[in-house]
């Protein structure tokens, strides 16, 4: 197989006018698929494996020797030698030898009806004395030795699995997983013999049994030995190259052998005394020799991820990464169903960020998004357990989708296909069929186990490029939100009342009264306590309502930059009107414990000393958390404190479908924690990276880099377009990370409009956000400074008292509400 693919790739890269290729094997057959040699036994014939017909050798001008066995190699003629005793010179060599069945020693093993699971030839001789066979036995209980026994089943034998080890695919699966296994194998009838050392194989001439070292026997009419490979090197040692202690022709990272005339891949080639035995890492190899011959990239090979998934006798089997949690130090998280016979295991790292490998057994739909996940490191959800269990109580699946891979990230393995190839041709190429993406790809013509990702990118990419869904408010208006934005801008609607005449039915509701008063205030900016009886409680007073009845006071400290003056008016305030007093994870001081009625006489104390709204209340931008940047750091290569300052100000008061975090840190330790928030900026050597779309809280996310190294002036002119297309398209209630992995498109669709200007909306975004800046006020100066709007704040409407069921009590020194 790996040999074909060499070809296959050389051809691609080169004619025949520059290059000639000649190829010797010693079977009859040109290369076929070794990987499914099972089907063979249900139907499949030798046609239907072969990698190509003997015509496509013809068509590319490949001189194809079958039945031809190369039996030495000339090293100083640069010569090789068949066994008919013709010699073919060559400029460079390629042995692609694969490996033959490891045979065991033991005593009988030659007698008739001993077979080994390797070539074609192998299984019609197996399947010719089936015919008079009733049993056969498998020695080996490992990936090949399990595909014997589902050909056992095939031919309607009774079968028998034969391990030396305690438990059946011992490299792959722990004991717990192997046990699943196990089970469902002896459910399928299928006899399983662990701890296991044959010793001898009984019969005159013929096999009737075995005996092993512990006495016990087996009788059965066939023996299959399929306990591992010993790679095909004995042509490189005859020639003095050098072989692995455990066999293999041995190679450096560029795959070249002793001789750099000579390389070794596939199976026959042993890499700092590692063999692999899967077609995915030959396939690698033979991409990187053939690089090299042409003289094109050449990356070398530095050994290639084992993991693997598998359908052996109609059962789920994969292992990825780390399975058992041995290469560092890790915390297995698993599930364990014995009556359906499902087996998962996942290792997370040790501090909780990474997932590091796992097990799974009987249900393994989720192997290739586990095996994204640890190749690429990917941020583990909040509830590791998610990947295994799936979302539990209503909450969103858990995980990242397929939008939120690297473009790099590898989907085919065996050809070495990335997200990027494939999400290039659906948009460059116009491919819409999967079956166009195996034609111009080849990912999925391997083993086949990505195929279910590239569905899943197919659909992902087909929806990014502008399929749409309606969504319905509520039963009061038949739009979605971004639609009633639109017509609340077209229409210049400016009340609830009014777009429910224009557009809507009934009164509204809890839903969509919320929804409207927000796209009201991201539309015209105009204050919110006007129509307060379309506001939730926190929006109506301006402030959080607490445990107890209670609401915080939360001034505006923009990049929690503060001078002595101002801290000391918080403290009179805080002292006179009696408040809790808390500094916050978002660089402000919170004030608790305030009456509705006291509320407007703290807040005209605050503003009198140049303090405004901190918003900490509304589903808008709260904060913009700093560093202390180059102003002081010794690490800081920019001034994040200015910045912050100067972005928190610019958006300060500016309503959203949900609640807006910021941050700017000075350099990339990262100490204002900018990759958590809605939108993060980190300095660099040369301006400023710009991440979107994290959030922190109960699912927290890590926010993506949208552009890098840009300067002050581009890095807010993006922020704008961001916040402002968040704004019009996003549903309510939704932060900017839900709305991304929402969004048509993901961050590349996000990318393509806010940078790439795509929509040519840019300018007009723009200018809406220059609107909502040069039309802010805050609100609470607003309230202080109209007697009207101040009488609004009190417990009760028909009386001027306070709110006599409120209760205290002290802790550490400030009151707090007492226990309900």
């Amino acid at each position: 197989m790996v040999g074909y693919k060499f070809c296959e790739k050389l051809r691609a890269k080169t004619t025949e006018e520059h290059i000639d290729i000649t190829v010797f094997g010693e079977e009859p057959w040109p290369a076929y698929d070794r990987v499914h040699l099972s089907a063979y036994f249900s139907g499949s014939t030798a046609k239907d494996l072969m990698m190509a017909p003997r015509s496509w050798y013809e068509e590319n001008n490949i001189d194809l020797h079958t039945n031809e066995l190369i039996v030495q190699i000339n090293r100083e003629d640069k010569q090789v030698i068949t066994h008919t005793g013709v010699d073919y010179t060559y400029d460079k060599l390629i042995i692609a030898t694969g490996s033959g069945a490891f045979v065991p020693p033991i005593n009988g093993v030659d007698k008739k009806g001993v077979f080994v699971y390797r070539t074609l030839e192998d299984l019609d001789a197996i399947l010719d004395y089936s015919k008079k066979a009733k049993s056969a036995a498998v020695i080996g209980g490992g990936l090949l030795g399990l595909e014997a026994a589902k050909a056992v089943l095939d031919m309607n034998l009774a079968a028998h699995v034969v391990e030396f080890a305690p438990r059946l695919m011992p490299r792959q699966l722990d004991e717990a997983g192997s046990s699943i296994l196990q089970g469902k194998l002896e459910a399928l009838g299928i006899n399983i013999l662990l701890s296991k050392n044959t010793q001898k194989i009984t019969g005159n001439g013929k096999l009737t049994g075995l005996e092993f070292t512990d006495g016990s026997k087996l009788e059965t009419d066939m023996l299959i030995i399929s306990a591992g490979i010993k790679p095909r090197d004995e042509l490189a040692a005859e020639c003095g190259l050098a072989t692995a202690a455990r066999g293999g022709v041995i190679v450096n990272e560029f795959l070249q052998t002793e001789d750099p005339d000579i390389y070794a891949i596939g199976e026959a080639a042993s890499y700092k005394e590692m063999v692999y035995g899967l077609v995915a890492p030959g396939y690698e190899m033979a991409s990187q020799v053939v690089n090299q011959i042409v003289n094109d990239e050449v990356k070398p090979f530095m050994g290639f991820d084992m993991s693997t998934k598998l359908k052996l006798i109609g059962v789920d089997v994969a292992s990825f990464g780390d399975p058992f949690g041995q290469i560092e130090p890790t915390i297995p998280i698993v599930y364990e169903n014995k009556n359906s016979g499902i087996y998962k295991r996942i290792n997370i790292s040790t501090d909780g960020k990474r997932l590091v490998g796992g097990i799974l057994v009987g249900e393994a739909s989720a192997y290739n998004m586990l095996l994204q996940m640890t190749q690429n490191k990917m941020p583990l959800p909040p509830e590791p357990e998610d990947l295994i269990l799936g979302a539990r109580g209503g909450k969103e699946a858990a995980g990242a989708g397929v939008e939120n891979l690297p473009d790099e990230a590898q989907i085919c393995s065996c050809e070495n296909v990335t997200k990027g190839d494939i999400c290039k041709i659906i948009t460059e190429d116009g491919v819409s069929k999967v079956d166009e993406i195996k034609a111009c790809t080849k990912a999925g013509t391997g083993c086949g186990g990505c195929m279910p990702m590239v569905n899943d990118l197919l659909k992902y990419q087909l929806k990014a490029m502008g399929r749409a869904v309606k969504n319905v408010l509520c039963e009061h208006f038949e739009y979605s939100r971004q639609e009633l934005l639109d017509i609340v801008k077209i229409k210049k609607i400016k009340t609830f009342d009014s777009l429910l005449d224009e557009v809507g039915q009934g009164d509204g509701c809890e839903t969509c009264k919320p929804a409207v008063a927000s796209i009201l205030s991201s539309t015209w900016n105009e204050l919110i306590t006007e129509q307060d009886t379309i506001q939730d409680t926190n929006d109506r007073f301006l402030a959080n309502i607490q445990r107890g009845g209670t609401y915080s006071v939360v001034p505006r400290i923009p990049g929690g930059e503060i001078t002595p003056e101002k801290l000391i008016v918080i403290g009179e305030v805080a002292k006179k009107y009696k408040l809790y007093t808390k500094i916050t994870g978002g660089q402000r001081i919170d004030m608790f414990g305030a009456r509705v009625d006291l509320l407007p006489d703290i807040w005209e104390e605050l503003i009198n000393a140049g303090f405004e709204s901190g918003h900490a209340y509304g589903k808008s931008l709260r904060t913009v958390k700093s560093c202390v940047g180059s102003t002081w750091c010794r690490y800081g290569v920019q001034d994040s404190v200015s910045f912050a300052i100067q972005v928190e100000e610019r958006y300060r008061g500016l309503r959203s479908p949900h609640k807006l975090k910021g941050a700017v840190s000075g350099c990339i330790r990262e100490c204002a924690e900018a990759q958590s928030k809605d939108f993060g900026i980190i300095a660099t050597e040369k301006g400023w990276n710009l991440y979107i779309c994290g959030n922190g809280g109960s699912k927290p996310q890590h926010a993506l880099l949208l552009i890098n190294d840009v300067d002050t002036e581009t890095c807010l002119k993006f922020i704008d377009r961001f916040l402002m297309f968040y704004i019009r398209t996003a549903e309510p209630l939704t932060r900017t990370a839900t709305w991304l992995n929402k969004l048509e498109g993901g961050l590349d669709y996000v990318r393509d409009v806010v940078v790439n200007d795509s929509l040519g909306i840019g300018e007009e975004l723009e200018r809406e956000m220059q609107f909502m800046i040069d039309t802010y006020s805050c609100e609470w100066k607003d309230v202080v400074n109209n007697p009207a709007l101040r009488a609004k704040f009190k417990h009760f409407v028909n009386a001027d008292v306070e709110d006599p069921s409120l209760k205290w009590t002290d802790m550490r020194g400030q009151k707090i509400p007492a226990a309900w």
